[in-house]
């Protein structure tokens, strides 16, 4: 044959991966010369697949704006990253209201070869994940992804909000970013109804609707940083400042985003926390390497005496001594 299917088919796959590629680079790619990928381009044509040739010194091959494959043509390694990232998605709770990552997943089970299904099945059905969602209801995924555009266009939007009173109430927003953050989605951003900065869960927005405002984010701005240290200062029992002494980085590893906020200092690293139980807290400091100075509260340094009593406790004991 003089256009092996293999070298067509491989074409194709290439101008599904790729926005453009030059008449060189798939002589390059597909081991041959640039006549026989125009010839190969032609074919293609035939079977009424729409591939755009432009002309110049920058031109180049390219399918159609617009048009959708029937087929999917995915390597091994595609495969494998669409299939994780729906079951990851799925499993860490970052799913929308409607069972999608359900149905993608079958849709591309029904197409691939036996050769790959099976594997990638096996893959789905054993793989395990240490990080647990949290339960709570999905955003739609209309309203998603209004967010996320009007975010990265810098445009107003109005939202329709339910509170966890159950209050309902319309307000503008300029959302500076999206973030997921524990198995849910927020919305960070300024609200014009408070006229101040504000975040609200995604899933207790009901619609979204486009104005023609649009904003400047402040320079900086962190939408990840600004959700993790609000929700750190939420309505704990206690509030806790204690001063680690070690490296400000490895620390940062160590300890939850969400639960702490940590300053470098000469003496070490200011956290700052809340926290309903003090036993908590003690448990977190003693499983870190470095020494600590409380500040507040004292009610702590009790906490952290209990619990040496029970780990001096737990090392005295010995096997005849348990209960029989």
């Amino acid at each position: 044959m003089s256009h092996p299917l293999t070298r067509v088919l491989t074409l194709l796959e290439l101008l599904q991966s790729h926005a453009r590629l030059t008449g060189t680079e798939l002589a390059d790619r597909l081991d041959t010369d640039v006549r026989t990928v125009r010839r190969y381009t032609a074919h293609l044509r035939e079977l009424g697949i729409p591939v755009e040739a432009e002309r110049g010194r920058y031109g180049g091959y390219r399918l159609a704006r617009g048009y959708r494959m029937p087929p999917l043509v995915l390597t091994d390694d595609e495969a494998l990253a669409v299939v994780l990232g729906l079951v990851a998605a799925e499993r860490l709770g970052m799913g929308t209201a409607a069972p999608a990552s359900a149905g993608a997943l079958a849709k591309i089970e029904r197409v691939l070869p036996h050769a790959l299904r099976e594997p990638l099945a096996a893959m789905r059905e054993t793989l395990s994940f240490t990080a647990h969602a949290v339960i709570g209801q999905a955003p739609g995924t209309g309203v998603l992804l209004t967010l996320a555009q009007a975010s990265r266009a810098r445009t107003t939007v109005g939202i329709h909000h339910r509170s966890w009173r159950q209050e309902h109430t319309e307000r503008d927003i300029d959302p500076y970013g999206v973030v997921f953050h524990t198995g849910r989605w927020y919305v960070v951003g300024h609200d014009h109804l408070r006229d101040s900065l504000r975040t609200f869960r995604i899933d207790r927005i009901t619609s979204v609707t486009p104005r023609a405002d649009s904003f400047t984010a402040p320079d900086g701005f962190d939408p990840v940083a600004h959700l993790t240290s609000n929700l750190a200062q939420g309505p704990y029992r206690w509030q806790v400042e204690v001063t680690i002494h070690g490296p400000l980085d490895q620390i940062a590893r160590r300890l939850p985003r969400s639960a702490v906020t940590l300053t470098a200092q000469p003496t070490g690293v200011l956290m700052h926390a809340r926290a309903e139980r003090l036993d908590g807290m003690a448990h977190l400091l003693a499983s870190l390497e470095w020494p600590f100075t409380i500040h507040h509260p004292d009610e702590l340094r009790q906490a952290l005496k209990n619990l040496a009593a029970q780990l001096t406790a737990a090392a005295q004991r010995k096997p005849e001594e348990l209960p029989q």
